[in-house]
């Protein structure tokens, strides 16, 4: 497995810095590994929403999980409040970093995911396929 570990500084936004590290390093089967730090301002999309809440910190990060196929991610964030209260849900833009956020990606070097329209969902949907042959069958 390939990594790369980045620190995120003030101001940052999330979603668009790890965005920005998966397809600099060209990460074909990328997945969050870790992610530690604080948020001044937290934008996540609740299940069963179409739209975005946004709300100010302080937060921290309680998890961070997801993947990464060049078509686009699909990524959970759990935060908790000043008194420990915890909500979470599909990290959006506008997510943005308070002191610093340590984060580390790992690539997975036998496979290649993809996003691709599902019919039944509607959606952009995961696909993971073998990377020697790059025509395995979804998952």
């Amino acid at each position: 497995m390939k990594t790369i570990a980045f620190r995120l500084k003030p101001g940052q936004d999330l979603k668009r810095a790890l965005k920005q590290a998966t397809f600099s390093h060209n990460l074909q089967a990328a997945i969050i590994l870790t992610a530690v730090g604080d948020l001044s301002r937290v934008a996540l999309r609740f299940a069963g929403q179409s739209q975005t809440s946004v709300v100010k910190g302080p937060f921290e990060i309680v998890s961070l999980v997801g993947t990464f196929a060049a078509q686009g991610s699909h990524l959970h964030l759990s935060i908790a409040d000043e008194s420990g209260a915890v909500q979470g849900g599909h990290l959006m833009d506008g997510t943005l970093v308070a002191q610093t956020v340590e984060v580390v990606i790992g690539e997975l070097d036998d496979l290649v995911f993809t996003r691709e329209l599902d019919d039944e969902s509607g959606w952009l949907e995961l696909f993971i396929r073998d990377r020697e042959s790059n025509d395995g069958a979804s998952a």
